[in-house]
């Protein structure tokens, strides 16, 4: 194990608002930073925000190519990306590497999709460089105050490069800083993918029980932030960062004195803008790992249908509603309505907290079973986290990711093996990410995985007891909601979710006849497998001779 680095110089290449905010971040702390990015004028705003904060302008250096950059450095050099995911990463590298060495280390902490971080830490490794993935969440605010860190590599650079992070790292409420070794190769920007996934189910779930309050109760924005700040103080929802952000979202005003949320236009568009491919990958996972995670899902869809309000707009006059229709002009043909068999209105908003808590901890359950399938899945990875044992395996698994191992060999793309250190992952999870959910995250979750080894958290007493008991509070908001026609995907789908997760009688036995008829896919005779495993039934009946 190489001695602990004493790194006194990053680069800092990207300077946006994620970028810019750590760039700062980090000088706050005493490290020197040098920026690069296509923009002069983003450096230029990077230093004179640091100077308003009263950090020295010589902490930075600005510049415009690579050679000086890394000429800027100590040795070994260690340089940060903050960028888009996708290609640019990869130009990026490309024009780094005629001035990278042995020994040099990459901290990728952008959103950057977990395949291609493990190609990359391929083509890195056998140059002795090392490439951290390393997911940031928490938003560019907490990027300039701390934000939560995943990162993921072999045991030796983490080593290396974690004192530096626990630097800029978000803490706990015991003062833990919310970073540590979660896994080998893409296991950060893996987790930090499915982050995003349990966040965006998380945030559907908040804004459906905001638009019941608004519409159903018929409440104000400044009632609805007392329910929210009452719901982060204390309870099952206590100290949940969307909750918290809810409350000042309902109550901002701007200089004119009107509710900002007011002027807030239906549309989620960083699907279609390219911003983010975080809720596209983690669905992408769950289907592929035969996970069932429909509050991830539907929460998606929703996103997705919002973006493109255009095709709603001419879907409206479709229905004969809308601007230029013969109907009067509505903004849905099934507006919600007033839920007015809601009497006592106190009883239904605690039925409402509780079935958003179990949303939400659904949700958490699903994202966690994605991480568990992808990090258990037969693989020929080795569970050795040493560099020198992970080159061959990421060698191997870039050719994987072209396809030549499958056109050579004819295999079927091998399942991951990222030796997920669930304990760290809680811990990551704690503060300074959008999921924080203390009583989620610390009060279940983190005894559960204190031993470091994953289980499907549906088998854990204390989470099966706490969605037992909300059941019946998600039920009730979901037939109100039904009985008014509001609009509430994730809220639902976590319903459904809990009654066929929790079922041995699904009406999936009709489907699987189906199949057999028209198929002849067999099915398992009823009482005959009681392992109930995932394979071929043995039974055929020939329901209509050929």
């Amino acid at each position: 194990m190489p001695a602990e680095l004493n790194i006194k110089k990053i680069a800092m290449i990207g300077c946006g608002s994620m970028g810019g905010g750590m760039a700062q971040l980090f000088a706050e702390n005493g490290i020197h930073v040098s920026l690069e990015d296509p923009s002069s004028d983003q450096m230029e705003i990077v230093i004179d925000s640091a100077k308003q904060a009263g950090i020295p302008a010589d902490r930075f250096s600005k510049h415009s190519d690579y050679q000086s950059l890394c000429e800027s450095l100590d040795k070994p050099k260690v340089l940060f990306f903050s960028l888009p995911h996708g290609s640019v990463g990869d130009s990026v590298l490309g024009g780094l590497m005629p001035y990278l060495e042995k020994g040099d280390i990459i901290v990728d902490c952008g959103n950057e999709h977990w395949e291609n971080t493990e190609r990359r830490q391929g083509k890195c490794v056998t140059k002795g460089i090392r490439y951290v993935g390393c997911g940031v969440s928490g938003g560019y605010q907490a990027a300039r105050r701390g934000p939560s860190m995943c990162p993921g590599a072999d045991d030796e650079t983490l080593s290396l490069v974690l004192p530096l992070l626990r630097i800029a790292a978000a803490k706990d409420p015991q003062g833990k800083p919310c970073v540590g070794p979660v896994g080998t190769g893409g296991a950060g920007h893996y987790c930090k993918m499915i982050h995003n996934g349990i966040e965006h189910g998380m945030m559907s779930a908040i804004a459906e029980a905001h638009g019941l309050m608004r519409t159903g109760l018929g409440m104000s924005l400044d009632e609805i932030s007392g329910v929210f700040d009452d719901w982060n103080s204390k309870g099952e929802l206590q100290g949940t960062f969307l909750i918290w952000i809810s409350r000042d979202i309902c109550r901002t005003k701007d200089e004119k004195g009107q509710y900002v949320l007011d002027t807030v236009e239906d549309k989620v568009v960083q699907d279609y803008t390219g911003e983010e491919g975080t809720g596209v990958w983690s669905n992408t996972e769950a289907v592929e790992h035969h996970v069932p995670a429909p509050t991830l899902t539907a929460a998606h869809y929703l996103r997705v249908a919002s973006g493109d309000r255009h095709q709603r707009a001419l879907i409206q006059k479709t229905f004969g509603v809308g601007s230029g229709s013969s109907r009067n002009d509505h903004t849905s043909v099934f507006p919600p309505q007033r839920l007015n068999s809601v009497h006592d209105h106190a009883a239904f908003l605690e039925t409402l907290r509780m079935a958003l808590y179990t949303a939400c901890l659904a949700a958490y359950c699903q994202g966690l079973i994605i991480i568990d399938k992808a990090d258990k899945g037969k693989s020929e990875r080795p569970a050795r986290r040493s560099k020198l044992v992970l080159i061959v395996w990421q060698y191997v698994s870039s050719l994987r990711r072209s396809g030549i191992l499958k056109l050579v060999q004819g295999l079927k793309p091998l399942a991951n093996h990222f030796n997920v250190n669930y304990a760290e992952l809680l811990q990551v999870w704690r503060a300074g990410c959008i999921i924080q959910a203390d009583s989620i995250s610390g009060n279940l979750l983190q005894p559960m995985y204190k031993n470091g080894n994953a289980t499907n958290p549906l088998l854990n007493n204390s989470i099966a007891e706490d969605l037992n008991r909300g059941f019946p509070h998600l039920r009730t908001v979901v037939a109100k909601a039904v009985e008014g026609d509001h609009v509430v995907p994730a809220l639902s789908a976590t319903l459904e979710y809990l009654k066929y997760q929790t079922s041995t009688a699904l009406p999936t036995n009709f489907y699987e006849a189906q199949l057999d008829y028209f198929g002849k896919h067999m099915y398992d005779v009823k009482g005959e497998d009681e392992a109930g495993q995932p394979e071929t039934g043995k039974a055929h009946w020939e329901w209509k001779p050929a």
